[in-house]
């Protein structure tokens, strides 16, 4: 496995970011199913490459160099 991805595209990092807040809201009495769990981590997925996304764009709009080929 030689390929990368960013943290935030991870579903293991979105699983753990949701089991330990589930954790922590079930301290003050909130009780989130494993159905809900499995909904949470899809849409911080989601979100995470929508941020990624939108952020490459921003970053070409104000980018001060142009890309190209070297020559």
């Amino acid at each position: 496995m030689s390929e990368f991805k960013t943290l935030l595209s991870s579903k293991t990092f979105w699983g753990a970011l949701v089991a330990v807040l589930a954790s922590l809201l079930s301290l003050f009495g909130y009780q989130i199913g494993v159905a809900e769990q499995s909904e949470l981590i899809s849409i911080g997925t989601s979100i995470a490459g929508a941020a990624g996304g939108l952020f490459a764009i921003y970053g070409r709009v104000v980018a001060s160099k142009r890309i190209g080929g070297g020559q």
